[in-house]
C-alpha cells in the first residue's frame, strides 16, 4: 500500500486518551477537533515526570534524490522505545506546502511509520504557518506604509530595507519583484521580493522563542534597514512587534497528535535547514522533555546542516544537550555518493558502496567534534542486498560506532528495536561532554570558518564584496556576537551540489549575509542557494486530488 492507503487504514486514538499518556490534563487541550491539539504553554514549566528525561537527536548523511527516511526513522525509534519499555514522544517539524506541492508530496514519515492525520499536518494542520505568514507579511505592509507616510514617518531609506515578504509556496517568479507601482497613491516603487514561509525570520523566531514575553521581545529586534541619516531600524520602532505577536499568540503553543501505533507526537514549528535552522520548536521539545522519559527529535537534512544548527543555535537558546545521536544512512545513498546513477540504485554494487562510504566517516567524525558519540541506523530498503548491508555494518563496527538496522517503513516500531536498545545504552553512559563548536564572542568570520573547515572539510572561505560590506555593517550595529546559520545546499558537505561524497580542496564562497537579529543569528548565504525555491519539472501537485468522498488521493 502507498503511505496515504496506510495511514487511512489505521483507526486513530481519540487525541484526548494520547494526551492522558502524558499525563496532560483533558480539560486543558485546545481541541482542533479529534485527533489534533494544542498544549498549554504551561506544560514546558512543569517539574519532569521522569527523574532523567532523554533527548534523541536524529540526523543524516549528505541528501540524495534516493531518500534516507530520517523523519521515518525518528517516528520509527520513537515507536520502537515504546515497545521496549520506555515512555516515548516523537518532535518534529511541520511539513510546508511548497515541498508537498513542488517535490515531496508530504513530510510526516512513512510506511508504518508516519504520523497522523497525514492529510491534516501536510496541508494547512492547526495554521500555524499561516500566522507565521500573516505576522510577516504585517511587518512589510507596516514598512511600505510608513515609508508613505508624511506625518508618521521613521525617514526609512527604501534602498536599505532587507525585510521582504513570504508566501507558503514554491515560486521562483517571487524572487525579485518591484512593489509600490501604479502612482503615488500605490506607495513608493522599490524592489523587493519573497522568501518562502518556512525561510522567515519570524519562523525561527517562533522556533527559538521560550514564551510569549520572548517572542515579542524577539520580534521587536527584527533589523529593518537604516534611515536616510543611517540610523539603524528595529520593527519595534515601527511600533509592530505587539500586533505580530497577537498573530502568533496560538502559533506558539505545540501542536499534539500521534504516530501510526498511537505514540504521542508534537508537530510544531517548521524552518528549513539549508535556509534555516532547521529545527522545530524548544517549546515543543521542552514539553516533551517535560512530560516524556525520551524525546525524539529531528533535524533537517545532513549533519553539516540540521544538526550543526541544532547543535549550535537551538541547544544554546534552549540551554539542553542530546543524550545521544542518531545517524541515518542508507546502502542507497551511499552508493549515490559514491558516483553510481540514480537508475541502477536499486542494482547491489558493492564497488560504488566502496567509495560513497567516506560520506558517512565524515558525518561520524563531525558528530564527534561536539563530543558526542554516533549511533549509525541503516535504513533499510527492500533492494538493499545483505552483502551491502553488512558492509555498512562491518565499517561502523571497525570504526567503534554502534550501529543497527533499522526496517522502520515495512515494520514500523517492531523494525527498530535493536535500534531503540543501543539508543537507550547509550543515553544512559552519556557524559556530559557536549560542546558548541564556536564560542559567541569569536568574530563572524571565524564562527563561519569554523564549520565551513571544521564540518564541511573546506580549505578556505571567500567573500563577496557584498559580504564584506555587510560584515562591517553587522560590526557597527553591534551584532558580531550573534550565532552563525549558514544557508548551504543540502546536496553535499561543499556548497556546490556536483560535489558528492566528501568533497576536498574546495572553498566556501559567502555571497551575501543576512541579519536576523531577532532570531539571534546572521545567515550567510552561499554557492547558489534560494530562500524561494522553484517548482521542478513535474510537481507533486499534478498528482494530488480529491475525489467525491472527499478523499485526498495522491499525497505520498
Amino acid at each position: 500500500m502507498t503511505d496515504i492507503e496506510i495511514a487511512k487504514s489505521v483507526q486513530m486514538r481519540p487525541i484526548t486518551d494520547v494526551a492522558a499518556d502524558l499525563g496532560i490534563n483533558v480539560d486543558d487541550l485546545e481541541l482542533y477537533g479529534k485527533y489534533k491539539a494544542k498544549v498549554p504553554l504551561s506544560y514546558k514549566e512543569r517539574k519532569p515526570r521522569y527523574k532523567e528525561p532523554k533527548l534523541i537527536l536524529v540526523s543524516a548523511i549528505s541528501p540524495t534524490p534516493a531518500g534516507e527516511g530520517k523523519t521515518t526513522v525518528s517516528i520509527g525509534l520513537s515507536q520502537a522505545l515504546n515497545k521496549i519499555g520506555k515512555q516515548s514522544t516523537v518532535v518534529l517539524r511541520e511539513p510546508s506546502l511548497g515541498p508537498v506541492f513542488g517535490i515531496k508530496g508530504g513530510a510526516t514519515g512513512g510506511g508504518y511509520s508516519q504520523v497522523l492525520p497525514m492529510e491534516d499536518i501536510n496541508l494547512h494542520f492547526t495554521g500555524d504557518f499561516s500566522a507565521v505568514e500573516k505576522a510577516h507579511n504585517l511587518l512589510a505592509a507596516m514598512i511600505d506604509n510608513n515609508i508613505q507616510s508624511k506625518n508618521h514617518s521613521l525617514n526609512l531609506d527604501p534602498r536599505t530595507i532587507s525585510w521582504k515578504r513570504v508566501m507558503d509556496m514554491n515560486d521562483r517568479s517571487l524572487r525579485k519583484i518591484v512593489v509600490g507601482l501604479g502612482g503615488t497613491a500605490s506607495g513608493i516603487p522599490r524592489e523587493t521580493g519573497f522568501d518562502i514561509t518556512a525561510a522567515s525570520e519570524v519562523m525561527a523566531i517562533l522556533c527559538l522563542s521560550n514564551d510569549i514575553q520572548d517572542l515579542k521581545t524577539r520580534l521587536g529586534n527584527i533589523f529593518v534597514g537604516y534611515t536616510f541619516d543611517k540610523k539603524p531600524v528595529y520593527a519595534r520602532d515601527l511600533k509592530a512587534h505587539g500586533a505580530m505577536t497577537v498573530l502568533l499568540k496560538d502559533a506558539i503553543k505545540p501542536n499534539l497528535v500521534q504516530t501510526i501505533e498511537g505514540t504521542p507526537a508534537f508537530v510544531h514549528g517548521g524552518p528549513f535547514a539549508n535556509i534555516a535552522q532547521g529545527t522545530n520548536t524548544i517549546i515543543a521539545t521542552k514539553t516533551s522533555m517535560a512530560l516524556s522519559e525520551y524525546t525524539v527529535t529531528e533535524a533537517g537534512f545532513g549533519f553539516d546542516l540540521g544538526a550543526e544548527k541544532f547543535l549550535d543555535i537551538k541547544c544554546r537558546a534552549a540551554g539542553i544537550a542530546p543524550n545521544a545521536v542518531v545517524l541515518v544512512a542508507t546502502v542507497r545513498a551511499l552508493k549515490y555518493h559514491g558516483g553510481m546513477s540514480l537508475k541502477d540504485l536499486k542494482i547491489p554494487n558493492l564497488d560504488f558502496l566502496k567509495k560513497g562510504i567516506v560520506n558517512l566517516q565524515k558525518h561520524i567524525e563531525n558528530i564527534k567534534l561536539f563530543n558526542l558519540a554516533p549511533i549509525v541506523a541503516i535504513n533499510r530498503f527492500t533492494t538493499d542486498s545483505q552483502e551491502e548491508l553488512d558492509f555498512i555494518k562491518e565499517y561502523c563496527c571497525k570504526a567503534g560506532v554502534p550501529v543497527a538496522i533499522a526496517n522502520v517503513w515495512e515494520q514500523g516500531g517492531a523494525g527498530a528495536m535493536e535500534l531503540a536498545d543501543i539508543v537507550v545504552e547509550s543515553a544512559a553512559h552519556c557524559c556530559p561532554l557536549f560542546k558548541p563548536l564556536y564560542e559567541l564572542e569569536d568574530s563572524v568570520k571565524n564562527k563561519i570558518a569554523k564549520i565551513a573547515c571544521n564540518i564541511y572539510g573546506a580549505e578556505a572561505v571567500d567573500y563577496t564584496a557584498k559580504a564584506k560590506v555587510t560584515l562591517q555593517r553587522i560590526h557597527d550595529l553591534g551584532l558580531d556576537g550573534l550565532a552563525v546559520c549558514i544557508a548551504k545546499t543540502q546536496k553535499s558537505l561543499s556548497d556546490n551540489p556536483e560535489l558528492l561524497g566528501r568533497p576536498k580542496d574546495f572553498v566556501v564562497t559567502v555571497r551575501e549575509i543576512e541579519i536576523a537579529a531577532g532570531a539571534g543569528f546572521l545567515i550567510p548565504i552561499t554557492g547558489e542557494i534560494m530562500r524561494m525555491p522553484g517548482l521542478p519539472e513535474t510537481p507533486a501537485s499534478e498528482h494530488i486530488d480529491i475525489d467525491e468522498n472527499g478523499e485526498i488521493l495522491g499525497l505520498f
